[in-house]
């Protein structure tokens, strides 16, 4: 016996409840007697005095049977008063809660409660607010994530657009007045790129000695490369006259609207007034439309018998071709010939293309003069013009490095933008909207991470909350478990009793 009771009782603590109903310790039918417990404690705890330990027993926690025996405890002295001579109390307050605690008693419905409480704090409260804080700490990693994730977006986008700023070769504070005012320089630019293909003499010579010597090509050789070389960009009136204009009167540029019309600012008028189909106006009559079609009446009128059908023979169509430019004064370059020859897209196109035809033709020369030991090039050439045999590898390498530097001058992105924001003044807009919306991109995602930022802050908020409850939640059930595994030993002969699992 001796050795019997110094062991301890393990009790599983999810099956406390079937233990202490196995042992006939607790009735099946604890539930409906706590129901009855549970309604004269609501009525009870609407009268009770001012203390402030009550209202700590009583203040958002569940009351069971070790609160009443306390509750009890402290009417005693609150109570006191209305005690007589028999040691019983008159007060209402102390014979409900010590009827309270007899009905607890009973049948050891407390001890029922009590192990369904410690269950179900053990199997469903503790993980329910541990799942609460996990879910609000992802919450909070993730939403930590998406907001980094727009500050690089959104650092991004703004440096993209400073990026593309930089390769309009504008700063980016007003772009559509830095892109029209770059414009302005654009005239200088190309009288620059003029001045610069004087240096293309020896290669033009070059070129057309060569052309000369290997064909019999009797065409002018780069045209407009070698206008441009000797005349500098001057007008397309020179290029195409020969002649120097002592007018000029160039094309007025149309300057881009400051609004662009979106379909929000469109008026449609009222299409639900009712109006029928016939009541639209459209601005057009039959009177005001003109066919092109005049009839000439005759004192004669032509009857359907006097149509002529074409077999009598037609009069001669005389068509006259009109020359560009012969409708203004001799000497006065007006619209297209106003322009410079590397301003007009048509002429422009051309000095390009010979650019690139010389470019080519240079980069194959230099590679045949590289090559060594080549006899029959050396036999083919010996009866070549000076200019072509005078040439060396670091001359035409120069030649070439000139050719290149002014077609990239002209090919550049920045210069491209510029030839279409001359071209359509509507570029600028197009432009200004595109570099625009990545802004706007950015400011959106700068506003979704200040979002994001708020609520990964109530995420927190939801944490700090939750485990202050989890911290009171753990120490009442460490007590409860104590208060348990006591009153159990006591049915046993004060035997240890070990409650298993009380994890929280």
């Amino acid at each position: 016996m001796e050795n019997i009771q110094n062991l301890p009782i393990d009790i599983q603590t999810s099956k406390l409840l079937d233990w202490l109903v196995d042992r006939r310790h607790c009735s099946l039918k604890w539930q409906s007697a706590v129901m009855a417990i549970r309604e004269k404690i609501n009525a009870a705890i609407q009268d009770m005095p001012e203390n402030d330990e009550i209202k700590q027993l009583l203040s958002g926690s569940y009351i069971h049977y070790f609160h009443c025996l306390r509750i009890v405890e402290i009417l005693k002295g609150t109570e006191a008063s209305s005690k007589n001579i028999f040691g019983r109390y008159s007060s209402q307050r102390m014979k409900d809660w010590q009827e309270i605690v007899s009905l607890y008693e009973k049948d050891n419905v407390y001890l029922a409660e009590l192990a369904s409480l410690l269950s179900r704090n053990v199997s469903y409260e503790g993980p329910a607010l541990r799942k609460q804080v996990a879910k609000a700490q992802q919450l909070q990693q993730e939403l930590s994530r998406k907001e980094l994730e727009c500050q690089s977006g959104a650092a991004d986008m703004r440096e993209r657009y400073y990026a593309s700023c930089k390769q309009y070769g504008i700063m980016g504070e007003n772009v559509a007045r830095e892109l029209q005012a770059l414009v302005k320089d654009l005239p200088a630019v190309l009288e620059d790129t003029g001045r610069q293909a004087a240096c293309l003499e020896q290669a033009i010579q070059l070129y057309t000695a060569f052309t000369n010597f290997v064909s019999d090509w009797s065409e002018p050789v780069l045209p407009m490369l070698s206008f441009v070389q000797r005349k500098g960009n001057t007008t397309v009136y020179e290029w195409r006259t020969g002649s120097t204009p002592t007018v000029i009167e160039r094309p007025v540029v149309e300057e881009a609207p400051p609004d662009t019309v979106t379909e929000e600012t469109i008026d449609w008028g009222d299409l639900s007034s009712g109006a029928g189909a016939e009541e639209v106006n459209f601005g057009i009559t039959e009177d005001s439309v003109d066919w092109g079609i005049t009839l000439e009446s005759g004192k004669d009128e032509a009857s359907a018998g006097d149509i002529d059908w074409g077999e009598s023979e037609p009069g001669a169509v005389e068509i006259k071709v009109v020359d560009a430019g012969t409708d203004c004064p001799e000497g006065v370059a007006r619209g297209e010939d106003a322009l410079s020859v590397l301003e007009y897209p048509k002429t422009r196109s051309q000095f390009i293309d010979e650019l690139m035809e010389l470019e080519l033709f240079l980069c194959q020369r230099l590679s045949e003069m590289s090559e060594e030991g080549d006899m029959v090039a050396m036999s083919q050439f010996q009866l070549a013009p000076s200019v072509i045999q005078a040439q060396t590898t670091q001359r035409v390498q120069a030649m070439l490095a000139d050719v290149r530097r002014l077609l990239e001058g002209l090919t550049s992105l920045r210069m491209q933008h510029l030839f279409m924001i001359q071209a359509s003044p509507r570029y600028v807009e197009r432009v200004s909207d595109m570099l625009r919306q990545k802004l706007k991109q950015a400011d959106i995602l700068v506003l979704k991470r200040a979002s994001l930022a708020e609520q990964r802050q109530e995420a927190l908020e939801e944490q700090a909350k939750l485990e202050p409850r989890i911290d009171l939640l753990v120490t009442r059930t460490k007590e409860l478990q104590k208060q348990i595994e006591a009153d159990v030993s006591k049915r046993y002969n004060n035997r240890h009793v070990n409650l298993m699992g009380v994890i929280v």
